[in-house]
């Protein structure tokens, strides 16, 4: 065997090696950030007034899921440089040299138009504006520009996240509603407390890359106090929807026992100061607050689906 075709076996061999395949790609979408996604924009979906045909339903859900899966594929682009350095992010793709840069942006920008026209001419423009908006807010405003600019980037572009139970009500009604807008707050109430609870136990990960989340510019005192604060916004704030007929007598029982939860846990990292019991609570809040927010909408899923059948 010749010496150019040796080398040629072994550049073939690099090349495939470094291949991504579709794992890869599947990671570029954040796929348990789409999951709670699908699930607020189901359950508002499925709550909203008016009738919607199971197949364009699965279309209009298939859309928001996509264009939640673009927007984590253009934060992973943009931010490939801090994700190398950071203990929690040097597995994606990017750092691992698994997708180039001009792959993860050509297939996020790709799945974004896709996602908005689909949604916006198959469903409603209503709910493809709304649609186009988030993906817009969380790249443009969150991840380029209030990311590393300033400690409240986490309240602000938390509102990209709080997005899909208003686009799924649109999908339905072609309108945002109050009860919308409620299911908006919630979810915009909920992430400071959830992501600083992280961000509380890899402070040095954030202070490594120079992103000012609140532990790093303010201090481990003061984010322990805003989450507490937040914490008790965000828990009355919870048990709404049952109170404007959104959800029903099992909404309540659960919101009020899994508030009583989170503000047990807010209060535990609020007064636990010191060494590894600290990060230990603060990591158990954090993983609290996904099943906190997982099971409000999934309650609420389940009472408007049983309503549907019902009516």
């Amino acid at each position: 065997m010749s010496v150019q075709s040796e080398v040629g076996q072994a550049d073939m061999l690099v090349g495939s090696i470094n291949e991504p395949d579709v794992s890869d790609y599947i990671q570029l979408m954040k796929p348990r950030v789409m999951t709670l996604v699908i699930l607020t924009a189901l359950a508002a979906m499925i709550a909203a007034p008016g009738p919607i045909h199971p197949v364009m339903g699965l279309i209009a859900i298939f859309a928001i899921a996509v264009g939640a899966g673009a927007s984590g594929a253009l934060n992973m682009w943009y931010d490939a440089d801090i994700d190398a350095r950071m203990a929690r992010t040097a597995a994606r793709p990017l750092p691992r040299g698994r997708v180039t840069p001009d792959q993860a942006l050509s297939f996020g920008i790709i799945l974004s138009i896709g996602s908005v026209l689909t949604l916006g001419v198959l469903i409603n423009w209503a709910a493809g504006a709304l649609l186009a908006l988030t993906i817009a807010f969380y790249i443009f405003i969150y991840t380029m520009w209030l990311k590393r600019l300033t400690p409240h980037n986490i309240v602000i572009g938390g509102a990209a996240g709080a997005f899909p139970p208003m686009i799924g009500w649109a999908a339905v009604t072609g309108s945002v509603g109050i009860e919308s807008i409620l299911l908006f707050l919630i979810i915009f109430m909920w992430t400071p407390p959830h992501f600083w609870a992280l961000a509380l136990y890899r402070c040095r990960d954030y202070e490594r890359v120079g992103v000012p989340m609140l532990p790093v510019v303010a201090g481990l005192a003061e984010t322990r106090r805003q989450i507490l604060i937040y914490s008790v916004l965000l828990v009355p704030l919870a048990i709404v929807p049952y109170f404007i007929g959104l959800g029903g007598l099992t909404y309540l029982a659960f919101s009020v026992v899994l508030g009583a939860g989170f503000l047990w846990l807010a209060v535990k990292v609020y007064l636990t100061t010191e060494g590894r019991e600290a990060d230990t609570v603060a990591r158990q809040l954090f993983w609290f607050s996904i099943l906190y927010l997982y099971l409000l909408f999934a309650v609420l899923l389940v009472e408007a689906s049983v309503h549907r059948i019902m009516a």
